[in-house]
């Protein structure tokens, strides 16, 4: 990150110079397309203006082929920026499996990150370079956008929506990250700095994070601490849904509905349990909606994800 004015961000990931090329040739194609249209407007207005005589009776030999080709040749041309333009988008909208989940809430005026370890910062991020990371986002108040203009990346964070944004960046060093999304009074000041670090650097400002426990085992404390194992074990008395392997599964509902139970379908049905009613269990699960912070539900959610199979079974 540098305080000198610079017209271009610059680039820290494969995805931002992808992104650059795209602009700069769309930017060209765009160009050719209306410097020639204003061009000729100009000309013909001058050479057709009012009270100047000149032949104005249209070209006796039509070019169909030449009428043709610009309207063909630019047609193509656009559907080729489309099919480019998504490819990108379907890029960014999929992360791959090894990524390193990084949870966010964002809140007036403030970026709150948490790790998988359990190490906690505000308005800073750390990442290891050449790693993919996806941020698990959520708002605490109002609409904020997560951006990083070297990595040419953005995500709207909207309150009660679980948003995720994935990116792998290539290039070692400090640069801005900020809000994109006008959120109140001090909005330009909800920025930071985002460090991309090697993985000896990453490990080592990990080590001198100290913390107590991982995001995994403070949610565990959570999950027997408020009860939830008391009706989601398998020998509790209580039906209710059993939540090993739960994560990336198909789950039916009793509206006749399907759903993945991602981030947000485990967050509703902590905070909103009335939405999404899993077929076959009675709507008896109460909100936690005014009892958990932020934080304790990132915790909650990073557990519930990590139960496997016969792995969480209370003893």
């Amino acid at each position: 990150m540098s305080g000198s004015l610079q017209l271009w961000p610059q680039q820290a990931s494969g995805h931002a110079a992808q992104l650059d090329t795209f602009i700069m040739a769309f930017t060209v194609f765009v160009a050719l397309l209306v410097i020639p249209v204003g061009v000729l407007v100009f000309v013909f207005a001058v050479k057709y203006r009012r009270g100047k005589t000149v032949d104005r009776q249209h070209a006796p030999n039509r070019k169909v082929w030449l009428e043709v080709s610009w309207s063909v040749v630019p047609f193509l041309a656009a559907l080729g920026f489309y099919v480019w333009s998504t490819s990108l988008f379907f890029e960014l909208r999929n992360p791959p499996s090894d990524t390193l989940d990084i949870f966010i809430v964002a809140k007036q005026w403030m970026w709150k990150a948490q790790h998988p370890g359990g190490q906690r910062e505000i308005d800073e991020l750390h990442i290891p370079v050449g790693q993919p990371v996806r941020l698990v986002m959520n708002s605490q108040d109002v609409i904020h956008s997560f951006y990083v203009p070297a990595l040419r990346v953005k995500q709207d964070v909207v309150p009660g929506r679980v948003s995720s944004l994935w990116f792998k960046a290539d290039k070692p060093g400090v640069y801005w990250m900020t809000c994109a999304e006008f959120c109140g009074t001090d909005h330009s000041v909800m920025g930071g700095r985002f460090y991309v670090q090697t993985a000896d650097e990453y490990a080592a400002w990990l080590s001198s994070s100290g913390v107590d426990q991982s995001l995994v085992a403070s949610g565990e404390v959570l999950f027997r601490k408020y009860g939830c194992s008391g009706c989601h074990a398998a020998s509790s008395a209580v039906h209710a849904p059993d939540l090993a392997g739960l994560y990336g599964r198909a789950v039916a509902l009793a509206s006749g509905e399907t759903v993945i139970a991602d981030e947000q379908y485990i967050q509703d049905s902590i905070l909103l349990p009335q939405k999404q009613i899993a077929a076959g269990y009675e709507p008896i699960m109460p909100t936690f909606k005014n009892i958990l912070r932020d934080d304790e539900v990132i915790q909650l959610v990073a557990y519930i994800k990590s139960l496997r199979p016969a792995s969480w079974r209370v003893k």
